[in-house]
C-alpha cells in the first residue's frame, strides 16, 4: 500500500514537472500575435459564423436579431 502511494506521488510529480509556467519572451510575442493564432480565426469567418448563428436563433431571440429564422432580414 505504501509502495502504491510512493508510485502515485512520483507519477504526479513527473506529470506536473512538464507544466512549468514561464512568461512569454519578447521574441515569442510576434509568433503569438499572428492572425492565424487567434481563437476565433479570421474576422470574416467569425462574422459569417455569427450571421449563421443569428439567422438560426432569431426565432427564439438569440443574439438580439428580430428577423425570422430563414436569414432573410
Amino acid at each position: 500500500m505504501k509502495a502504491r502511494i510512493v508510485i502515485a506521488l512520483c507519477a504526479a510529480m513527473a506529470g506536473l514537472s512538464g507544466c512549468a509556467l514561464s512568461p512569454v519572451q519578447p521574441w515569442e510575442k510576434g509568433q503569438l500575435a499572428r492572425p492565424d493564432m487567434l481563437m476565433q480565426g479570421d474576422a470574416l469567418g467569425a462574422r459569417f459564423n455569427e450571421h449563421i448563428y443569428a439567422s438560426k436563433e432569431a426565432a427564439s431571440g438569440g443574439n438580439a436579431v428580430g428577423a425570422g429564422g430563414c436569414g432573410c432580414n
